[in-house]
């Protein structure tokens, strides 16, 4: 039987995903962690115990500044779908990168949305891709985004702790949601930068995991049946009549039809 609110956190790194759902009231249990010498390939799911499985698999293969692509986030990916399939949770929500390919398991619809710490009023501009399925077909309905430029910082990454004019350790935690320093024993300087590089900004992990509360609690939950997504794919919900969700959605709209027909052509 399916416990209410307990979920499986895979690829949990240092945690930071999780403590949003904490936060929010849900049960974590986490699955083998690669940083404490785990492998996910030996681990098998519990079938229709968890009301969801969340994680953010590696994804160096699949971001833009990799030039040797080797194939493991790839891999990982796929054993996170193949713990969904074997778990048979109510939902599941997996982050990675903008070019994460899309996560198909049988038997969920899958909402698909990019969200940065920028769009929630935080100073760091992290676009991350995160793909929330479920069974029923809930949509999650995300915040507007509110930018403050004049806070704006950039991006910050697993490898700044090499750099000779790197941040002290404090700031790039703070500027990652945290108030303190985590305390990693026996772990590095540059791989404490990294576990907190690799994290889900806390402001970030808290809002998405109490957007799944809300929804998965709600009488009249928002769904694919009783709502529309936008025609872009950004996974926002336009509003009236509109197809798209913003000016920016329906110029990629129009280049996606441009594309099209030019490849008709062709």
């Amino acid at each position: 039987m399916i416990v209410p609110n307990l979920i499986l956190s895979l690829f949990q790194g240092i945690g930071m995903l999780d403590e949003g759902f904490v936060k929010n009231g849900f049960c974590v249990v986490t699955g083998p962690e690669r940083i404490l010498n785990g492998d996910i390939r030996n681990f098998s799911g519990v079938p229709n115990v968890f009301a969801g499985v969340i994680g953010g698999s590696p994804c160096q293969s699949f971001s833009g500044l990799n030039r040797n692509p080797d194939g493991y986030s790839e891999e990982m990916k796929n054993e996170f779908e193949i713990i969904v399939e074997e778990c048979q949770p109510l939902w599941f929500l997996l982050e990675n990168v903008v070019r994460v390919p899309d996560c198909k398991i049988n038997g969920y619809y899958v909402q698909r949305f990019n969200i940065s710490p920028r769009d929630l009023g935080f100073k760091q501009s992290r676009p991350r891709t995160f793909q929330y399925g479920s069974k029923v077909g809930y949509i999650l309905e995300l915040p507007e985004p509110v930018h403050n430029d004049s806070e704006f910082v950039g991006c910050l990454t697993a490898s700044d702790g090499t750099k000779t004019n790197r941040r002290t350790f404090l700031e790039f935690c703070k500027l990652q949601g945290l108030d303190h320093e985590p305390e990693l024993e026996n772990f590095t300087k540059t791989a404490k930068y990294r576990a907190v590089g690799n994290g889900v900004h806390i402001g970030v992990s808290n809002v998405i995991a109490r957007l799944i509360a809300n929804v998965t609690t709600s009488q009249n939950p928002t769904t694919i049946f009783n709502t529309k997504i936008c025609a872009c794919g950004c996974g926002r919900i336009p509003s009236g009549n509109n197809k798209s969700y913003s000016d920016a959605c329906r110029q990629r709209l129009s280049k996606k039809r441009k594309s099209s027909l030019l490849s008709e052509l062709v």
